[in-house]
């Protein structure tokens, strides 16, 4: 059965009438979080009828959940299938409170969500990739996950998160699911989460990259680079081997990037691996002439990998070689190192029927 979820604003005009009805409906989805048909008070009942009949709303249910002393909270989620995936609320900042009770400044927050059970991709330090590929989310599946969260945590309707497409899965290996994702997300109507909050996180699939060019949709563009020549690429990625750094490169050049923003560029540090000056100063030749930030991102550790956290004092010399050669780069904040953090990890332990 089709989800309430996978309807744009337009589509779901198209499907009930009178048209007014879809706004109703969207309103009781996307304003007020209704887990039920029921919930919606002001739609008829033969109008409910028809949407139990034919629309599923309930696709998706938190099994677990665990939260991170830093206010991060990670969520396995059961499909309607019996499938899980999991998505990550980022509590970027906290909510500030002046001296006579007034907030000054709200919570902010990221959202980082799934695109498939599983992933082709096969990264070699990813726990993710160790269940292998079993199907693309659906466009419904994408949105049920915000608003479980939203719902989940009190968020209110008119309180703007920033999503970024990076759970499991490669998100444009799931291309047409992906795109319409963005737009149901960004309807007025609905969740309204403008484009320009929306950042998808590829490992580099250089035709998929010209091919979202092309549509742009006014989304932000990561790349989960990693390294800086093909041999330790390819290690890491093996997909490297059909889609290498040259073409990666060549297809953000040709990317729509917005006057205002800047390509991410997210490098994974490893100690021993990629965390030395030399392959700073190689990241800095790669980059050249692209209006790009670099996110250097501590290697979190899980049970079998052989990769080890780097140093923080390597992470810092390689960060200030960069930034002193003109590149803007951060060091990302780890966040929900008490907790499951790495993608899948959290999967990984409740199929292991561990806590």
């Amino acid at each position: 059965m089709q989800s309430i979820y996978d309807f744009t604003l337009d589509e779901l005009k198209e499907q009930l009438k009178p048209s007014f009805r879809a706004k109703q409906v969207y309103n009781w989805l996307y304003k007020k979080y209704a887990s039920s048909y029921d919930e919606m008070k002001n739609i008829p009942n033969d109008l409910k009828d028809k949407l139990k009949k034919n629309y599923a709303l309930d696709i998706m249910k938190i099994v677990k959940k665990e939260k991170s002393l830093d206010g991060s909270i990670k969520y396995l989620f059961q499909l309607h299938d019996g499938l899980t995936v999991e998505a990550v609320l980022l509590l970027m900042k906290k909510k500030k409170v002046n001296d006579e009770g007034i907030i000054e400044r709200s919570e902010k927050y990221t959202v980082c969500i799934s695109s498939q059970v599983g992933c082709k991709v096969g990264c070699t330090f990813c726990l993710t990739a160790k269940g292998g590929f079993v199907r693309n989310l659906s466009v419904g599946e994408y949105i049920a996950q915000i608003v479980n969260i939203k719902r989940d945590n009190n968020i209110p309707e008119n309180k703007s998160l920033n999503i970024v497409y990076m759970g499991m899965g490669e998100p444009l290996d799931n291309y047409k699911n992906f795109v319409k994702a963005v737009k149901v997300f960004s309807e007025l109507d609905g969740l309204a989460i403008s484009r320009r909050r929306q950042t998808v996180s590829t490992s580099g699939i250089s035709s998929k990259i010209e091919k979202l060019g092309k549509e742009d949709l006014g989304i932000q563009l990561a790349i989960s680079l990693h390294a800086v020549d093909d041999e330790l690429r390819s290690e890491l990625i093996p997909m490297n081997k059909a889609y290498n750094i040259e073409s990666i490169i060549q297809a953000v050049r040709n990317f729509p990037v917005d006057t205002r923003k800047k390509v991410m560029f997210e490098y994974l540090v490893i100690k021993d691996k990629n965390d030395d000056i030399a392959s700073a100063e190689k990241l800095l030749k790669l980059l050249n002439g692209i209006k790009a930030k670099v996110n250097l991102i501590y290697f979190n550790p899980y049970p079998g990998t052989p990769y080890q956290r780097p140093e923080s004092k390597d992470m810092v010399k390689f960060q200030e070689y960069l930034i002193n050669k003109g590149l803007l780069c951060t060091i990302r904040e780890s966040k929900g190192l008490d907790i499951s953090a790495a993608c899948g990890q959290l999967k990984e332990k409740e199929a292991n029927g561990s806590s």
